[in-house]
């Protein structure tokens, strides 16, 4: 029962000040992580020191200018895909809800940034460049070594992880708590609808990069 509460917390949060403290989260982290590992690295001074130095500079800002303009793209793209699931299955969701449900199950995903700074602040102390922009826990990418990939796998193979999974069974539990159905129906609806749009864009992202 108080597991349930705890959910029913989750999903009732408003969504303005959810995706405010979302975005902040994103940003703290984006900043502690660029300032505090990524710009100490020999990679990184070498080239701040050359001509694409600015270059580097203008994408770090364009990243956290960015960041509530790619979660309203990403939750609002989601958002209908999960609220077509549910229309298909006679659910009475709402776009709202839906585009809750996703907004909510981002959090999940802060948690491997956290892993991240944590590892290479206080284990891998003296990573390079490359070391942290190849890192994620629990991905498939730790099975490889990315100095012997094509650079087009290695977002593919840290997208695919096991916060992944996570994910997917915070939008199933997000949809349960709405249609107030079982978990198997949202479980079809996350893996028939979410799950094909995921892979695609993968997919997608290896062609475009030949």
């Amino acid at each position: 029962m108080e597991i349930l509460q705890e959910h029913k917390t989750i999903w009732a949060m408003p969504k303005r000040q959810t995706f405010i403290l979302l975005c902040l989260a994103t940003l703290a982290l984006l900043f502690v992580k660029k300032s505090m590992i990524e710009n100490e690295t020999a990679a990184f001074e070498f080239m701040a020191d050359q001509a694409e130095g600015s270059i580097l500079y203008i994408r770090s800002a364009l990243q956290y200018f960015s960041i509530p303009f790619i979660y309203l793209w990403k939750f609002t793209v989601l958002g209908f895909v999960i609220w077509v699931g549910c229309f298909m299955f006679g659910y009475r969701v709402t776009f709202s809800q839906c585009w809750g449900i996703v907004l909510a199950s981002e959090f999940v995903f802060i948690i491997p940034e956290l892993m991240k700074i944590a590892w290479f602040l206080g284990i891998q102390s003296d990573p390079n460049f490359y070391d942290i922009q190849a890192f994620f826990p629990f991905s498939l990418m730790n099975l490889v070594d990315y100095q012997e990939i094509s650079k087009k796998y290695a977002y593919p193979l840290k997208a695919l992880n096991l916060f992944e999974v996570l994910y997917c069974f915070m939008l199933a539990r997000g949809i349960q708590h709405f249609a107030k159905k079982g978990m198997r129906p949202a479980w079809i609806i996350v893996l028939g609808f979410y799950l094909p749009i995921f892979l695609f864009w993968l997919l997608f992202y290896i062609l475009v990069q030949d």
